[in-house]
C-alpha cells in the first residue's frame, strides 16, 4: 500500500513537471504564446459611440478580441496535428507504427508489405474523422451561441465586418439572424440608432441595450435601468449557481444615459481591471466631469446573466469573448478523453509485446540451431542461407498479429453500436420535455461502469429551482401547508376519479354552488346529492369554508402521502394543516392564537420586495428570489393578497373572517435589503392606524440574538441542540450495530448457505433499510361521505398523531346554514381545544417548541426562516432615519454604513414565528443518490449557493443522513490546519457517514498554502460526501482535477446543467449534462446528456455495468483468440526448419479478423448482459464489480492466455497426430494441413465466445454463430475457384471441393479436436459452477472434503453481502422465479415507500420466509 502511494505521488509530480516543461518550451518558445503582461494602469475604455477604429488592447498592441466563444476542442488549423499526436501517443497505435514501417521494406516481411501500415492508417483516419465530426457538432452549437441577436448603437454607414473580420475560411449556411437592421425604436440621434447585430460582432466599448428576459452577451458596465429607483435585476444562476436575483445599479450621475443623445453627451472614461476569473470582486473607477467615482461589482453585469423583472437596461461592453468572466472560469478547449480500460489494455499490450519478443527470439534461435544441425549438412540447401537479421524481423512481423490491429477497428464498431443502444433506451427518455439520453462521446462508454466520485451541481441539476411554502410554526404549534399540492394534484395513485368530490382549491372560500355527480364509497350505493360547497379562488374570501374541514374526508382521504419529506420520509408530519388554521380563524377570530396567526400571515405579506403584475387576468409576482415568491404566494393562499406595491406603499386585499374582503394600504418607510453577510432583511412599515413596525425575517442564527428575550432564546436553543445531539447519537449507535458490506454501506441483500450434505440451499435475506418505510397515515378518518363519530375526543398533544375527530354518519354534506349549529360548533371546539392551552402563550415554552420545529424542518431539508417584529415609537424612528439617510447617500463605504444603521434598529424583536420552504427536488433525486451511495460512489455537491441552502438541499437529497457527522471548515472561524486535524481525529474514532462542508473562500485559502492543500486532500478521500458552497466555476474544475491527481485510480463524473458547470464537466473523466428545461449549455460540451438527474442511476448502474462488461470481455476475447490462433503456427516452425513459413494461407489470414471472428467479438461487445437490468437496479452494490476492475485485470488476462496456450497446443498436436500417426490423408500438403487447423480454430473461437462465454444469448448471437461457420466453408469454395492452378505451398485450387474436402480423416479430425475442446471446457465450467453455487470456489480442496461430509467445523453461514457473491451465483439466482420476484418486489417496495405506501410489513416478512430456497 505504501509503495502504491509513493508511485501515485511520483506520477502526479512527473505529470506536473512534464506539463510545466510543455508550457515553457513548446507553448511559449515554439508557439510564441506567452502569458499577457498586466496593463500598467488598467484597461481604459472611453464612453462613446463614434468609433472609426476598434479600441486597442495595450497588452497585445492589437484590437481587443472579438466576442465569439469556442467550446469546441479544435480549430481548422490545429485539428489534424493535435489528433495525430493524440492518436500516436496511444501505445497500441505507436506499436503498430513501429512494426508497420519496417514491414514495408521489400524482402523482410513474409506476410506482405502493407498488411499493417494500411489498416493502421485507415483506422487512425477513421478515428480522426469521427472525432472531427463530434467536434464539428460542438462547433455548430458554438455558432448558434455566437449568432444570437442583440441591439447596439451604430452609425448609418456601419456594415458588419468593418471593425473586425470574421475570418471565415469556408462558406457556411446562413444562421437566420437578420443583422444591421434598424429596429422600430424612436430613439435616434442623427445617423446613430439602435441596430440588431450578432453577439460575435460586439466589440469592447459598444453600447448594448437589453430587454426583459434577455441574456447578457458580454461583460458590461450598467449605464441605465428603468427599474424602480434605477435598479435592474439579473439572474446569475448560470454564473454562480445562486437562485436569488442580483440588484445592479448604474454609477451615480449617469441618469442621462437612457437615450442615444444622452450617451453621446456624456464624457466619461472607465479605468478597469484586466480580465480575471474572480466573480465576486471588481475594481475600477470612472472619470466623469473631473470626478473620480469608484466602480464595484454592484455596477458590473457579466456574460451569462439574464435580465429579470426589468423592462430595459443599457450597458457598455468592457470584456468580450474568451476574456469574459464566465469563459475565464471555464475549462477552455479541453483535451480529448481516454477510456480507463485503455490503461489496462496498454499493460496487456506490453505483456503481449514481451510474448512476441520471446517467440521471435525463440524461433530465431531455433533457426540458428537448425542451421547448425541440418542446413550445413544438406547439399540441396547450398547457397540458401538467409540473413539472420531478416529472420528476426520476419518473425517479429509474423507474430505481430498476436496484437491485432483489428481489435481497435472492431472496438470502434462496438462502441458505435453501444452508443446507439444507449441513445435508444426508453428508460432514460423524458416524456415531459421529449428529451432522450444522448451520447456525444462514445470512446469512454466503459467509463460509466467504473465511476467512484460524482460531482454534482445543485440548482437545475438536483433541484427544480421552485420554492414552495411548506410549514409554519406559530405560538409553538406546527402547521403543514399543502394547498399548492391540492392545486397541482395528488400523486397518480391518489388521483380521484371523475366521480369523486372535487378537492378544495384555495385559502378562504367564496360561496358558490357546485353540482356533485353520484358516487359510491366502500362499495356503498348511496349517491351524493346536489350540495353547496365553498371553493376558494386565489383572492377570494377565506372563512366561509365548510365546518367539515376538520375532517379530511371532505377533500378525499388525507394521508401523509399528500406531502412527505424527501430527506426523512419516515418523519411524522403535523396533523394540522393551514386549512385547519383558517377554519379556526373563521370560528374564533378574536382568540389570542387567531390574532397571532393573523400577525404571522400579515408579516409574510409585508416583508418582501415582490412586485405584483397582472398576466392573463391573474395576479403574478416579480420576485428577487424564489423564497420571497413562495412566502408571498402562501400569504395569498391564506387570504392576504398583495395587489399593489410601490417603493412607498403596499396594498393588501384581506379576506375577513366573515368572508368579506377589504383593501388595506401600508406605507413602506424603509427597506433594509438582504445580503449574504447580513442573512436577513427588514422593512419599516406604517400600519393604517399610524403605528410603525419593523418586520425582520432571516436565518435563526441572526434573528435569535436580536430578540427581546435573547438570553432565554439562547438557553432554549442550547436545550434543543442537546436533545437533537442525543437523538442523533442514539441513532448512530443503533446503525453501528447493523451489518455492513465490504465498503461500509448497508447491504441490500445478505446470503446464508445451509451447511451439510445439501450445500446448494441458499437463503437470501433483505436487511431492514431506511428506504423502506412503514405506511404512515396522518389520521384514521372516515372515507368521503361516510362520517363516523370518533371514539377518542381527547385533546391532541402538540406534534402527536391522533385519530381525527369525526361527525355523525350522514349521506349529505352540511349546508352553510348548518355550520353554525351547536353540534358542529362543539365538535370544532373539541378539535381546536389544544389551542386554548395556556402554555402556548408562555414565552419559554413557545421558544422551546419553535426551535424544536426549526431543527425538525432543517433535518427534513427545508429552508427555514424566522420572522420577528417590534413596535417603534415615532421619535425613535425619526432619529434612526437620519442616520440611515446619511448611510444611503454616502459615497464611501456605503454598504458598511447601511449595515451599521440596520444594526441599530434591528434589536429587541418579538418572535412572530418560523417558516419552512421546500426547494423542490427533481423527481427521483433522493432515491438516485441513495442507490449511487449504495453502489460505493462518493457524491459531492459543488454549488455557488450559500452554505445554509446547500446543507438544506443535502438533507433533502439524502447526501446527509440523519446520523451523518457534518464537519464545517471555515477560514473565518479559526486556524484551518487545526480544523482539518480535528476532523481527521474524529474520522479515526469512527464515523458511519461523514460530510465535510467547505465554502469557496476557505477553499481559496487552502489552495494558497501547499501544506494546507496536502492536509486537506489527505482528509478528502476518507470523507463520504463533500458539500462545497459559494464555489466559482474555476474552483469546481480545480476540485475535480485535484481528485483526479490525488486519487488517480478513481474515476470522476461531473454532472450539471448550466454554463457555470462547463469547467468541471470538461475536467472530469465523464461529463454529464442535464438538458431539457434549462437549455443546452452543459449538454453541448458534455460526453452524455440526460433530461433528469434520476436517469443517472440507469446510465451508470445498467449501461455503465453492461458497457464495462462488454468492452472488458471484448478485450479478453480478442487477445485470447489471437494467441490461440497463432500458437499452432509457432509450433509448426519446428517442422519447416524455422524458415518463417506460415501455417495458414495468406488471404484467409488477411480476412480472418474481419470475416470469421469479428462477429464473435462484436456480439460479445454489443449484446452481452451478464445480469438483468432489474437485478442491477435492485442491488446497486453490484456496481463495485467495475470499480474493482474484476472483469479485466492482469490475473484474469493471464488465465485466458493460459487457456489459449493449452487449447492452441491441443489443436496443433491433434492435427499433427492425425496426419502423422493415426491415418493416411488424401492430401498431405501444407494447405490441407493448415486449412484443417484454421477450420478448427474458426469453429472453436466462435463456439466458445458465442455459445459458452456469452451469458445473454439472443437469436442474433445464435444466428451470427451459424452465419460465421457457414461463411467459412463458403470461403473455402470461393478459394477453390479464384486461386490459379500453379505450383504453390498453398494449393488451394480445387483443394476443398475435390481434395481434402472429400477426405473423411480430415473431417473426423476436425470434429474430434473440436469435441475434445468442448468437453474440456464444459467440464471445467460445470465443476466451477458447482463449486461457486456451493460456496467452495476459492477454498482449498481439504475444506471441500469437510463440506461434503457435513463437517461441523465449516458452518459457512457467513451472511456475505451482495457484492461479494460470485457472478455465476447471481446468474444462477436470476434463473429462479422466486428470486426474480424478490428483486422486482424490492424495486416496487422502494417506489411505494417513496410514494407514501409502504405496504404491510407482515406480508413482506412472510414472503421472505417463503423465498428461502432459491437454488
Amino acid at each position: 500500500m505504501q509503495y502504491r502511494k509513493r508511485w501515485d505521488e511520483f506520477r502526479v509530480a512527473a505529470h506536473e513537471e512534464v506539463f510545466r516543461c510543455y508550457r515553457k518550451y513548446f507553448v511559449e518558445l515554439v508557439l510564441r504564446q506567452k502569458p499577457l503582461k498586466p496593463s500598467e494602469n488598467g484597461r481604459h475604455i472611453p464612453l462613446g459611440v463614434e468609433k472609426d477604429l476598434p479600441l486597442v488592447d495595450e497588452r497585445r498592441g492589437h484590437p481587443y478580441i472579438d466576442n465569439a466563444i469556442r467550446t469546441s476542442r479544435y480549430t481548422v488549423y490545429d485539428f489534424f496535428p493535435k489528433q495525430l499526436i493524440f492518436q500516436f501517443t496511444r501505445l497500441a497505435n505507436f506499436y503498430f507504427l513501429c512494426v508497420g514501417i519496417p514491414q514495408t521494406i521489400p524482402g523482410v516481411s513474409t506476410t506482405g508489405n502493407v498488411t499493417t501500415i494500411l489498416p493502421l492508417l485507415f483506422f487512425v483516419l477513421l478515428t480522426i474523422a469521427k472525432e472531427g465530426y463530434d467536434d464539428f457538432k460542438r462547433h455548430r452549437l458554438d455558432k448558434v451561441e455566437n449568432a444570437n441577436p442583440t441591439r447596439v448603437i451604430r452609425g448609418g454607414t456601419w456594415e458588419p465586418g468593418v471593425l473586425v473580420s470574421p475570418r471565415k475560411w469556408f462558406p457556411s449556411k446562413p444562421d437566420g439572424v437578420e443583422i444591421n437592421i434598424q429596429l422600430p425604436d424612436d430613439d435616434t440621434d442623427g445617423e446613430y440608432r439602435w441596430r440588431q447585430i450578432r453577439w460575435r460582432d460586439i466589440q469592447v466599448g459598444d453600447i448594448v441595450k437589453l430587454a426583459r428576459d434577455e441574456r447578457v452577451p458580454a461583460d458590461m458596465i450598467l449605464l441605465y435601468a428603468d427599474g424602480e429607483e434605477g435598479l435592474a435585476y439579473f439572474d446569475t444562476m448560470d454564473l454562480d449557481g445562486e437562485t436569488n436575483l442580483k440588484t445592479k445599479e448604474p454609477p451615480p450621475n449617469f441618469k442621462t444615459c437612457d437615450t442615444i443623445a444622452g450617451i453621446r453627451a456624456c464624457r466619461a472614461e472607465f479605468v478597469l481591471e484586466d480580465p480575471n476569473p474572480d466573480l465576486y470582486n471588481f475594481n475600477g473607477h470612472v472619470n466623469l466631469n473631473g470626478k473620480k467615482l469608484p466602480l464595484t461589482s454592484k455596477e458590473v453585469v457579466y456574460r451569462g446573466s439574464t435580465l429579470r423583472n426589468t423592462e430595459c437596461a443599457i450597458g457598455m461592453v468592457i470584456n468580450t469573448g474568451e476574456e469574459c468572466k464566465i469563459r475565464l472560469n471555464a475549462n477552455q478547449h479541453p483535451e480529448a478523453k481516454k477510456p480507463a480500460l485503455e490503461k489496462m489494455s496498454n499493460r496487456i499490450v506490453i505483456i503481449l509485446v514481451i510474448y512476441v519478443i520471446c517467440l521471435t527470439i525463440g524461433c530465431s534461435r531455433g533457426y540458428k540451431n537448425w542451421q547448425a544441425s541440418t542446413e550445413r549438412i544438406s547439399p540441396y540447401l547450398d547457397d540458401a542461407e538467409v540473413n539472420y537479421d531478416h529472420v528476426v524481423v520476419g518473425y517479429a512481423i509474423m507474430y505481430n498479429n498476436n496484437i491485432p490491429l483489428a481489435l481497435y477497428v472492431t472496438l470502434e464498431i462496438v462502441r458505435l453500436i453501444q452508443m446507439l443502444m444507449l441513445n435508444g433506451d426508453l428508460g432514460m427518455y423524458d416524456e415531459v420535455t421529449d428529451t432522450p439520453a444522448q451520447c456525444n462521446t462514445n470512446t469512454i462508454l466503459e467509463n460509466l461502469g467504473q465511476v467512484s466520485y460524482i460531482f454534482s451541481d445543485k440548482t437545475g441539476t438536483l433541484t427544480e429551482n421552485v420554492m414552495k411554502f411548506r410549514k409554519m410554526s406559530v405560538a409553538g404549534t406546527a402547521w403543514l401547508h399543502e394547498m399548492d399540492i391540492d392545486r397541482e394534484g395528488v400523486p397518480a395513485s391518489r388521483v380521484p376519479s371523475k366521480t369523486s368530490p372535487a378537492p378544495r382549491q384555495g385559502a378562504f372560500p367564496r360561496p358558490d354552488t357546485i353540482e356533485s355527480k353520484p358516487d359510491t364509497v366502500d362499495g356503498g350505493n348511496e349517491p351524493s346529492e346536489n350540495i353547496e360547497l365553498f371553493p376558494l379562488s386565489s383572492h377570494a374570501s377565506p372563512i366561509a369554508s365548510s365546518m367539515l374541514s376538520p375532517m379530511p374526508s371532505q377533500t378525499g382521504r388525507r394521508s401523509s402521502s399528500q406531502w412527505r419529506s424527501t430527506g426523512r420520509p419516515d418523519h411524522i408530519q403535523p396533523d394540522m394543516t393551514t386549512r385547519d388554521l383558517l377554519d379556526y380563524i373563521r370560528l374564533r377570530p378574536a382568540s389570542p392564537f387567531a390574532r397571532r396567526a393573523q400577525d404571522y400571515i400579515l408579516c409574510m405579506a409585508l416583508c418582501h420586495t415582490c412586485l405584483p403584475e397582472i398576466k392573463d387576468g391573474k395576479i403574478d409576482f416579480q420576485a428577487s428570489s424564489p423564497d420571497e415568491l413562495a412566502l408571498v404566494r402562501a400569504a395569498q393562499e391564506l387570504g392576504y393578497l398583495v395587489i399593489q406595491r410601490s417603493s412607498q406603499t403596499v396594498t393588501l386585499r384581506i379576506t375577513a373572517p366573515d368572508g368579506g374582503e377589504k383593501d388595506e394600504i401600508y406605507q413602506i418607510l424603509d427597506v433594509i435589503e438582504f445580503s449574504s453577510k447580513r442573512k436577513r432583511m427588514s422593512v419599516v412599515v406604517r400600519f393604517p392606524d399610524g403605528r410603525i413596525f419593523v418586520i425582520c425575517k432571516g436565518a435563526d442564527s441572526v434573528i435569535l440574538p436580536r430578540l427581546k428575550s435573547a438570553s432565554l432564546a439562547s438557553q432554549k436553543v442550547s436545550e434543543v441542540r442537546k436533545s437533537a445531539d442525543l437523538e442523533r447519537e442514539v441513532l448512530r449507535r443503533s446503525e453501528q450495530m447493523e451489518k455492513r458490506n465490504s465498503f461500509g454501506g448497508r447491504p441490500s441483500l445478505t446470503m446464508r448457505r445451509s451447511a451439510g450434505p445439501s450445500p446448494n440451499i441458499v437463503e437470501i435475506m433483505e436487511p431492514s433499510r431506511l428506504s423502506v418505510k412503514p405506511n404512515m397515515e396522518r389520521s384514521k378518518s372516515a372515507e368521503a361521505m361516510k362520517i363516523r363519530r370518533s371514539e377518542d375526543e381527547s385533546r391532541p398533544s402538540l406534534g402527536a398523531r391522533t385519530v381525527t375527530l369525526g361527525l355523525l354518519k350522514t349521506s349529505l354534506l352540511p349546508s352553510p346554514s348548518q355550520l353554525q349549529s351547536p353540534l358542529y360548533t362543539s365538535i370544532a371546539h373539541a378539535k381546536f381545544s389544544f389551542l386554548d392551552d395556556p402554555s402556548l402563550f408562555d414565552e419559554a415554552t413557545v421558544f422551546g417548541r419553535c426551535f424544536k420545529h426549526l431543527d425538525d424542518f432543517a433535518r427534513e431539508g427545508l429552508r427555514t426562516l424566522v420572522i420577528a417584529r417590534k413596535f417603534v415609537p415615532e421619535t425613535e424612528y425619526k432619529t434612526w432615519r437620519q442616520v440611515y439617510n446619511e448611510a444611503t447617500t454616502s459615497l464611501a463605504d456605503r454598504q458598511a454604513k447601511i449595515e451599521a444603521a440596520g444594526e441599530m434598529i434591528e434589536q429587541s424583536f418579538d418572535l412572530v414565528g418560523a417558516s419552512a420552504i421546500e426547494d423542490k427536488l427533481q423527481a427521483g433525486v433522493p432515491e438516485t443518490i441513495d442507490k449511487l451511495r449504495r453502489a460505493n460512489i462518493k457524491i459531492w455537491m459543488l454549488t455557488g449557493d450559500k452554505r445554509e441552502t446547500a446543507i438544506n438541499i443535502a438533507h433533502s437529497a439524502r447526501l446527509c443522513q440523519p446520523a451523518s457527522d457534518i464537519f464545517v471548515l471555515d477560514a473565518s472561524k479559526g486556524t484551518l490546519e487545526t480544523q482539518i486535524q480535528d476532523v481527521l481525529e474524529d474520522i479515526k474514532t469512527g464515523c458511519l457517514h461523514s460530510v465535510v462542508v467547505i465554502d469557496g473562500q476557505t477553499l481559496g485559502a487552502v489552495e494558497q498554502s501547499p501544506q494546507l492543500e496536502n492536509l486537506f486532500y489527505t482528509l478528502i478521500p476518507k470523507i463520504d460526501s463533500v458539500i462545497c458552497c459559494r464555489a466559482s466555476p474555476a474552483q469546481k474544475s480545480l476540485i475535480v482535477r485535484a481528485i483526479r491527481q490525488r486519487v488517480p485510480r478513481a474515476l470522476t463524473l461531473a454532472i450539471g446543467d448550466g454554463a457555470n458547470d462547463l469547467a468541471m464537466i470538461s475536467a472530469s473523466h465523464v461529463g454529464v449534462g442535464i438538458s431539457g428545461k434549462e437549455g443546452l449549455q452543459a449538454a453541448r460540451v458534455a460526453d452524455y446528456s440526460i433530461a433528469q438527474f434520476r436517469f443517472l442511476q440507469r446510465l451508470l448502474l445498467v449501461h455503465g455495468r453492461w458497457n464495462y462488461i462488454r468492452t472488458a470481455r471484448f478485450y479478453l476475447a480478442t487477445f485470447w483468440k489471437e494467441v490461440f490462433f497463432y500458437l499452432p503456427t509457432a509450433m509448426y516452425q519446428r517442422y519447416n526448419g524455422y524458415s518463417g513459413t506460415s501455417l495458414y494461407e495468406m488471404w484467409s489470414l488477411t480476412v480472418l479478423n474481419f470475416l470469421f471472428t469479428s462477429l464473435a467479438s462484436i456480439c460479445m461487445g454489443v449484446w452481452e448482459q451478464d445480469l438483468n437490468a432489474e437485478t442491477l437496479l435492485a442491488v446497486p452494490e453490484l456496481y463495485v464489480y467495475g470499480q474493482r476492475n474484476c472483469e479485466l485485470n492482469i490475473t484474469r488476462f493471464l488465465r485466458w492466455m493460459l487457456a489459449a496456450a493449452a487449447e492452441g497446443i491441443l489443436v496443433w498436436f491433434g492435427v499433427w497426430a492425425s496426419y502423422n500417426l493415426f491415418g493416411l490423408p488424401r492430401d498431405n500438403g501444407l494447405f490441407a494441413l493448415g486449412n484443417l487447423a484454421f477450420t478448427i480454430c474458426i469453429v472453436w473461437i466462435n463456439y466458445k465466445l458465442m455459445i459458452i462465454e456469452t451469458h445473454h444469448k439472443t437469436s442474433v448471437v445464435i444466428g451470427a454463430f451459424f452465419i460465421t461457420v457457414a461463411g467459412w466453408f463458403a470461403w473455402q469454395a470461393f478459394l477453390d475457384g479464384v486461386y490459379a492452378q500453379q505450383p504453390s505451398p498453398y494449393a488451394a485450387r480445387d483443394g476443398f471441393v475435390h481434395g481434402f474436402g472429400r477426405d473423411p480423416l480430415w473431417w473426423l479430425t476436425g470434429l474430434a479436436v473440436v469435441a475434445a475442446l468442448v468437453v474440456v471446457e464444459t467440464t471445467y465450467k460445470a465443476v466451477k459452477h458447482r463449486l461457486v453455487v456451493a460456496g467452495l470456489w476459492g477454498l482449498p480442496p481439504w475444506m471441500w472434503r469437510l463440506w461434503s461430509r457435513g463437517g461441523g467445523d465449516v458452518s459457512h453461514e457467513d451472511g456475505t453481502s451482495a457484492e461479494e457473491w460470485h457472478l455465476e451465483l447471481w446468474q444462477e439466482l436470476e434463473r429462479d422465479p422466486a428470486v426474480r420476484r424478490r428483486l422486482r418486489r424490492m424495486l416496487e417496495d422502494e417506489e411505494r415507500a417513496y410514494a407514501g405506501d409502504g405496504g404491510d410489513p407482515a406480508d413482506r416478512e412472510e414472503e421472505e420466509v417463503d423465498l428461502g430456497r432459491v437454488v
